[in-house]
């Protein structure tokens, strides 16, 4: 059998092996409750601010700034709705754009249905929002801007600071969902005009199941989900200490290997975007050419089924995707896709690949044969020669 071949790391990462033996003590002897005040429950209330403090130091934030939760979805519910909530007496305005995780519109659809007014901004055709339209939609009762750091689908990398530096000259909390970024990118919430920021562990080869929301300092943000007093009362339920400790060590070491591995993804990234446009006809490649997550290759074949496409893939052992993993299932063409615009013969076609450090020029050799040979199976033409 020929060898598993994984490009859907935007769906989720391996976890390291230095993460799992991080987590393995919290998980058998150390299995306290970090809100007991006896030895064992110390220790595990030890673990968890040393994970927070682990993670602030990373991001530039401070410890008191980041809160856990059980993922990006969780972290970006909390902050927008929480957010609208709170300044509600001053507007109900929120601006996003069209390209968001659904965790992002589906809280803003939410908010509709309460009388909440919200802007969708449109962006261009490599997924960039259109800053003229953001300064247009403001208003004396927009609250809270929200925009992605990295879109999960095409790659494609917002102007963050730009949108932030405006947010703040307006007096506006700016919230960016930055789950493709973080441990990816240089993060640094001192340095970028960021007021919340959302992650999720297991897209840095953490555990599932876990994430954290950044909350600078000078904000206040009311409590998501009431019981006891667990992080600082904003955020009721037993720590997952297990799972925290897991993902700071995987934030460290994506850190530690960050450069390299962003130097080694964009030369392959770049190996496979060059050699599929040259070799196989009628497909456009999607998102920015150079802002945008290392990884990331998005592809849209005329012609072709991408369900049928990523079926032929699978039976090569070659895993990819049809866009975000949150939508396996749906056969509607993606919200990205249409909002930048891919011409209606092409949009179908849409598969998403995305790499891994682990991946090699060989894999991606591999894939491109499959590619070239199926794409032409599926157009009703003779396989190419490989």
């Amino acid at each position: 059998m020929s060898e598993e071949i994984y490009l859907d790391h935007a769906a989720t990462t391996q976890m390291w092996p230095e993460v799992k033996a991080a987590m393995e003590p919290y998980l058998t002897e150390k299995f306290g409750n970090a809100s007991t005040a006896y030895d064992m429950g110390k220790e595990a209330k030890k673990a968890l601010e040393e994970a927070r403090g682990t993670i602030a130091g990373l991001l530039d934030a401070k410890s008191e700034e980041i809160f856990f939760t059980s993922g990006g979805s969780e972290s970006d519910n909390w902050a927008i709705k929480s957010i609208a909530g709170e300044k509600k007496h001053i507007g109900r305005h929120i601006i996003t754009s069209k390209v968001e995780h659904h965790a992002v519109l589906n809280s803003c659809r939410y908010l509709e249905e309460l009388g909440y007014e919200v802007s969708y901004l449109d962006v261009d055709e490599y997924g960039v929002v259109d800053m003229e339209q953001l300064r247009e939609e403001l208003s004396p009762h927009t609250t809270l801007i929200t925009v992605m750091y990295g879109n999960n689908e095409i790659g494609t990398v917002e102007p963050i600071a730009d949108i932030g530096n405006l947010a703040r000259q307006k007096g506006i909390l700016f919230h960016t969902d930055a789950v493709q970024a973080v441990g990816q990118l240089p993060v640094s919430v001192r340095r970028l005009p960021i007021d919340l920021m959302s992650a999720s562990g297991h897209k840095f080869h953490g555990p599932k199941g876990v994430g954290f929301l950044y909350v600078r300092g000078e904000v206040g943000i009311p409590s998501f989900i009431h019981g006891g007093g667990q992080e600082t009362g904003k955020r009721a339920g037993t720590e997952n200490i297990a799972s925290i400790v897991g993902m700071a060590e995987a934030l460290k070491l994506s850190c530690r290997k960050m450069q390299k591995n962003y130097q080694y993804l964009t030369r392959l990234r770049n190996y496979f975007v060059q050699r599929v446009l040259r070799e196989i006809a009628d497909v456009t490649y999607n998102g920015h050419p150079y802002m945008r997550l290392p990884g990331n290759v998005n592809f849209s074949f005329a012609g072709v089924d991408a369900t049928a496409l990523l079926v032929l893939l699978e039976e090569d052992n070659i895993r990819a995707s049809a866009g975000s993993a949150c939508n396996t299932g749906e056969t509607r063409v993606s919200h990205v896709i249409e909002a930048i615009g891919v011409p209606k013969a092409y949009e179908a076609g849409t598969v998403r690949f995305t790499m891994g450090a682990e991946n090699t020029v060989k894999q991606i050799d591999v894939t491109i044969r499959s590619l070239k040979r199926n794409v032409a199976l599926l157009r009703g033409n003779p396989p190419e020669n490989d």
